[in-house]
């Protein structure tokens, strides 16, 4: 298991198996990023031509392992490229390359820009994420990563530091759970089993959470028809997960919402096979929202968090709703159904007039919901929709977890668009442009107008290529930061 520590000291002169620095792309030439000044000086003018005949440019991503061959302390450096800017985004990343780079290092220390608390956490942050591999199905186990990491920074000492220091362990600890979840065969992590490690999940993160699971026959007396309905033609049937954090003094109420679709074949409305393979990580929404409210329990944030986990299956059987239903949603609104592959909203709409009851200041809702998001913002951005104060706030909070986020409108002839002929709502009109916003004036017609967000991650939610940055393939946690930072700003804000 690694060990982490946070010091200052000199990285030439520190005695370890790997020390690395960070590369600034420059228009004169690469350089050593800050916190590599000592190694610069150690190398003196032999540094220049070394970088030129390796042909490192400082570019974001490219890494170089060196032996030092005595130069410093160290016996391996390796260059990890941070790009011409060096925020929190460029470090984070660039800690998460370097993670993959380094191999069989029983002690490695980490000389990347850190010196403030903000970038102490983006190296924290990266170096655990970018090294996260998710190997239960293998028969041979990933390497284990360095003994001893030591993040060298000039603030160490700070309190500041130090407390970030702590909180990116418990974020990054976090989005790695949510990728286990979200990589995990739909055939394993079946709704009740989803709801059972979520439970579990927050025991072990102590009594500060309290978990309730609501199953189907519970569902069936509370009249919650969506979450029914699209559960209603599998074998493993679905869940309610609803968590409740409260702490003494708490400054707002949040109510947080996500989408647990933990396989969707797309029901009747069946997808094409090659689209299905990537459907285990339609319950990613819900992944987020639980292990947020967890991390936001573990850092001691003074807000409320209510948080709703909709979990089902989404399958084809001879008791699956079909095209032309018509579903009453849990508080008793109907909704006649077009497209079984457009059941994420159905699910959403339960648990969202479940969060209005608790009279929350603000719901933010998180769903893997359209691939109209995904074609308009491409893989790695997601979308932001809803009140325009509460969009704001999210896009102010993802920048700070140094997540994508863009912000997409809800035109008002969306509202036409949900009118049905025989039902008070029409989940889906099969009108090609215009998906994901339609998706979102859906799910506000279930928030009572509170104030409200909403999370489109059907892009970044799941990462089907070769690694980048600190995001690996499969699963990435997206949002847990973002969720977590939104959490600590609205509490900020109440004060």
């Amino acid at each position: 298991m690694t060990s982490l520590q946070l010091r200052t000291a000199n990285p030439a002169k520190t005695r370890t198996d790997v020390v690395v620095v960070g590369v600034r792309e420059t228009g004169r030439g690469p350089q050593l990023a800050p916190g590599g000044e000592d190694v610069a000086r150690a190398y003196g003018r032999k540094l220049r031509p070394l970088l030129s005949s390796l042909g490192v440019t400082g570019k974001a991503g490219e890494t170089y392992r060196i032996p030092t061959n005595k130069a410093i302390s160290g016996t391996l450096l390796v260059l990890v490229g941070l790009g011409r800017d060096l925020d929190q985004v460029a470090v984070r990343r660039g800690a998460g390359a370097a993670a993959r780079a380094v191999t069989n290092a029983a002690s490695v220390a980490l000389a990347l820009p850190a010196g403030t608390p903000e970038l102490v956490r983006a190296v924290t942050e990266g170096w655990l994420l970018g090294g996260y591999r998710y190997d239960t199905y293998k028969t041979k186990k990933s390497e284990p990563g360095a003994g001893t990491v030591t993040i060298l920074s000039e603030v160490a000492r700070r309190k500041e530091a130090e407390t970030a220091f702590e909180e990116a362990q418990v974020l990054a600890e976090a989005v790695a759970v949510t990728r286990d979840w979200v990589n995990a065969p739909a055939g394993d992590l079946t709704p009740p089993e989803f709801a059972r490690q979520a439970a579990d999940a927050v025991k072990a993160a102590g009594r500060k959470v309290k978990v309730k699971v609501l199953d189907e026959d519970e569902l069936a007396e509370l009249g919650c028809g969506g979450i029914l309905g699209v559960g209603s033609g599998s074998d493993a049937p679905p869940r309610l997960v609803e968590l409740t954090y409260s702490p003494r003094g708490a400054k707002a109420h949040l109510a947080l919402v996500g989408k647990g679709i933990t396989f969707d074949s797309g029901g009747y409305s069946i997808k094409p096979a090659a689209s299905m393979n990537e459907m285990k990580s339609d319950m990613g929404g819900a992944a987020a929202v639980i292990q947020a409210t967890i991390a936001i329990a573990r850092l001691g944030l003074p807000i409320k968090v209510t948080a709703y986990a909709a979990m089902a299956e989404n399958m084809v059987s001879g008791r699956a709703m079909r095209p032309g239903d018509v579903l009453t949603m849990y508080g008793g609104k109907t909704v006649e159904v077009l497209n079984t592959d457009a059941e994420g909203r159905l699910v959403m709409a339960d648990a969202l007039v479940r969060a209005t009851e608790v009279d929350p200041d603000v719901i933010v809702d998180v769903a893997t919901l359209t691939g109209h998001m995904q074609i308009a913002l491409g893989d790695r951005v997601a979308g932001a929709m809803g009140d325009e104060e509460v969009v704001d706030a999210l896009l102010a909070s993802a920048e700070t977890a140094g997540e994508a986020l863009w912000p997409m409108p809800i035109p008002d002839e969306m509202d036409e668009r949900l009118q049905s002929k025989i039902a008070d709502v029409l989940q889906h009109d099969w009108i090609r442009w215009g998906g994901g916003v339609r998706a979102a004036a859906f799910l506000r017609e279930f928030v009572d107008g509170k104030p409200w967000g909403h999370l489109d991650i059907a892009g970044p939610a799941y990462h089907p290529g070769s690694a980048y940055g600190h995001i690996t393939p499969g699963g990435t946690g997206y949002a847990v930061t973002t969720l977590v930072e939104y959490a600590r700003a609205l509490s900020s804000s109440s004060d």
